[in-house]
């Protein structure tokens, strides 16, 4: 996003994404920077590299340096090569803001995205590193039925472009993946071995994610994922059974899918939750004795004598003055002393009569719930068939998607894990059925929780059930289309024939901001190759002097900026008036960016009085005025000298 008319500085941005490669050297600097050494190649340049064997050695692993060919354990497969490279390629593509499909566009702080998940979480890296709490994805299954993906490693973004309609079509399409393929588990593998590596960037320290997977791949996800997140941070495969009866067209048919479940550090296993209790749990605390602290339940007061200690063995009055001792073969539950206090505290129940052996008191008001575990039925978190039905609801037809998830499967993730003003990530979202669970559950519990939902505008047929339903409501014939249709129904109150009862109360709340996937604003400057005439260097330059989409709204520009400066898009975003600019303040004033053709110096130094943490401005408005520039980059400069670094202005020309 360079004019090569004007000279470079450190001001400008680069328009790319995160570069992970850098980010993870950064990381091992601040922790091991002794491993960093300069070395000179055969020019003679220096250039700072890494010293493994010294970085071993800080590990605590002291090896023999020229023992380079010792058997490892881990996971490979042919392409894993292309995935790391692939990581560690930006890119430099954008997210267009689309008002017109969106809802409160301009208050909501949910996003759903249309586009090439791979290239979105690039995209996201800078905004949303480390601040997602929870994601869930549904990715495909790879049981030998079609999916599509982008198949080029170093073209994902003109692929995606070309098959999205965006941008003429040179012949290439996102592949398929079928059974009878040679390379059939590679293809899935590196499909997802990219996503999910980006994926964990977003989580936070206490972040989870959970994964869908049938038995089709959930060897290899489990292996992958303990080599994307570390082994020591699997915390689970859950069974969730999606049937009621098992599949008839077997004679041993699967009843159940996998969800696989992983923190990013150890602080995400500390702080799951427990599972509130459900109404016919809630439905055993009574009052039997009209307690001040309200409705309880009794447990039994009993253990086993493994390793009971003598002070477990007591007899124990009743207030009838009923006398019992452990019974034959057990012991109490608790020492004598703990025993008195409970009695004391009015929290143990003999009975109606006073005479029964002691329960203890379990009060509801003090209840934080029950443990979940591993087995996750029908009954509590719903399957197939009522996840249709809710489809069917809500979209007049249950066959628009195929096999979606039921709310209740996604709430049961959000109980165990989000807070009030946590994000929710789904970059498979097929059938919004996050977005949709994520609004139930914030009603039901009132709180805000925000999702970000990433789909593939994967096109459908037109005598499909999803192509009728797109035709009868006049959508785009892709999926994104009917998922983001499903998200507008939830808000507003579920079918068009009746409302749909979410938790408490009707679902009206939310909104979400549409972004769309696209090639970036700004043309970027191409370093010329080494043999290059004078005249055709000349040809490039006059090309990008104007390195502006003259398509592109001052809306455009200012979303692709915030998502390159690291800024979330769902930010508050406000016009403001300075010394006669027309500006955009970003997040109460952190950010000024200001998108019009001209700049002069009294618009600095209105700039500077308001002081914003971040002030970003075209390049073509100094209109080659290199003084005005330099001075600009001076001011700013001087401003900042003496400041604490929090009060600095980060001023960026593009």
């Amino acid at each position: 996003m360079t004019n090569p008319d004007t000279p470079s500085t450190d001001t400008q941005m680069n328009g790319q994404s995160l570069g992970i490669a850098e980010q993870r050297r950064k990381e091992l600097e601040q922790l091991f920077p002794g491993i960093f050494t300069e070395t000179r190649n055969d020019q003679g340049e220096l250039k700072v590299t890494i010293d493994l064997e010294r970085l071993k050695a800080e590990l605590g692993e002291f090896t023999d340096l020229f023992d380079s060919r010792r058997e490892r354990y881990g996971m490979d497969w042919p392409g894993k090569r292309d995935c790391l490279r692939l990581i560690q390629q930006p890119t430099t593509a954008t997210l267009k803001p689309c008002r017109e499909e969106s809802v409160e566009f301009d208050t909501t702080e949910n996003l759903f995205i249309e586009g090439d998940n791979l290239e979105v979480l690039k995209l996201l890296q800078k905004s949303y590193y480390g601040k997602v709490k929870m994601i869930y994805i549904d990715p495909p299954y790879n049981t030998g039925k079609e999916f599509i993906y982008p198949d080029n490693f170093s073209e994902s973004l003109d692929t995606y472009l070309q098959y999205a309609g965006l941008k003429d079509s040179e012949g290439r399409t996102f592949s398929t993946n079928t059974a009878n393929e040679g390379r059939f588990h590679t293809k899935w593998l590196n499909m997802m071995y990219p996503r999910l590596y980006l994926a964990r960037n977003l989580l936070r320290e206490d972040g989870v994610i959970f994964i869908s997977i049938d038995d089709n791949e959930v060897e290899n996800l489990r292996r992958m994922c303990d080599e994307i997140f570390g082994e020591e941070n699997f915390i689970a495969s859950v069974v969730w059974q999606k049937r009621t009866s098992p599949d008839s067209r077997f004679n041993l048919g699967a009843a159940h899918d996998y969800v696989l479940v992983y923190v990013r550090s150890e602080l995400g296993q500390q702080l799951l939750k427990k599972l509130p209790l459900s109404h016919t749990r809630s439905s055993e605390y009574k009052n039997r004795d009209n307690d001040p602290r309200g409705p309880w339940a009794s447990v039994d007061l009993t253990g086993q004598t493994g390793h009971a200690t003598k002070d477990q063995f007591f007899e124990v009055i009743t207030p009838s003055g009923k006398s019992y001792p452990p019974p034959d073969g057990r012991c109490w539950a608790l020492a004598k002393k703990t025993y008195d206090e409970l009695y004391a505290d009015n929290r143990l129940w003999f009975g109606k009569d006073g005479n029964a052996r002691p329960r203890l008191k379990k009060f509801l008001s003090e209840s934080e719930g029950v443990n979940a575990w591993t087995w996750w039925s029908n009954s509590e978190v719903g399957d197939n068939q009522s996840s249709a039905k809710e489809i069917k609801k809500i979209l007049g037809s249950s066959d628009i998607f195929d096999n979606p998830k039921p709310t209740r499967l996604i709430r049961r993730m959000l109980q165990l894990t989000v807070d009030d003003g946590d994000i929710v990530l789904d970059f498979f979202a097929g059938s919004a059925t996050t977005g949709h669970a994520v609004v139930a559950h914030s009603l039901e519990r009132n709180v805000s929780i925000n999702y970000v939902l990433v789909q593939l505008p994967e096109k459908i047929d037109l005598d499909s059930p999803a192509g009728l339903f797109c035709q009868s409501n006049h959508l785009p014939m892709n999926i994104a289309s009917v998922s983001k249709e499903r998200l507008r129904r939830v808000l507003n109150g579920g079918a068009p024939a009746g409302q749909l009862e979410l938790g408490d109360g009707v679902c009206r709340v939310g909104g979400f901001k549409v972004l769309k996937l696209n090639q970036s604003n700004f043309k970027l400057w191409q370093a010329p190759a080494k043999d290059v005439s004078d005249e055709e260097l000349l040809q490039q330059m006059e090309l990008n002097v104007d390195h502006i989409d003259p398509n592109a709204s001052q809306e455009d520009l200012l979303y692709e900026l915030l998502i390159k400066a690291g800024v979330m898009p769902t930010e508050k975003v406000e016009q403001v008036e300075l010394a006669g600019h027309a500006l955009f303040s970003v997040a109460e004033g952190s950010l000024l960016v200001h998108l019009e053709d001209n700049i002069d110096q009294p618009l600095i130094d209105a700039v500077l009085a308001k002081a914003p943490g971040q002030f970003i401005c075209l390049d073509k408005a100094f209109h080659g005025n290199d003084q005005l520039k330099t001075n600009a980059v001076k001011t700013f400069e001087s401003f900042n000298q003496g400041k604490e670094k929090i009060d600095q202005i980060d001023f960026k020309t593009v």
